[in-house]
């Protein structure tokens, strides 16, 4: 009997400052960035799963930056891209602050 596949469609999220700084990329790097999105939304899980402060979400090289994303039931949500020396650290506090403002907002 044959197994069957079920192949789900999710959509990529990213944050206006992610885009501008793909945007503003070098063309060649660029290129790869965009080659290592469309790995991710095929597999979302190609990706190596954080720990600690940064459990749920997955990093991808691409070179010397990472693409640090979410994997969400519809979507694949970027959280963050950067160099790898500073990327994790960027990304605990960039949660941190998001943590907070919405802590805020619910007042």
């Amino acid at each position: 009997m044959a197994s069957q596949m079920t192949v789900v469609s999710r959509k990529l999220r990213a944050p206006e400052e992610v885009r501008a700084l793909i945007r503003h990329l070098h063309p060649g790097l660029k290129k790869k960035v965009r080659a290592a999105l469309q790995v991710i939304l095929s597999d979302p899980d190609h990706g190596k799963a954080l720990r600690d402060e940064l459990l749920g979400l997955r990093s991808v090289r691409v070179g010397r930056l990472r693409i640090i994303y979410r994997v969400a039931s519809a979507s694949i949500d970027l959280v963050a891209l950067g160099p790898r020396w500073a990327i994790y650290e960027e990304t605990v506090r960039l949660l941190h602050r998001q943590s907070r403002e919405g802590k805020g907002s619910d007042r």
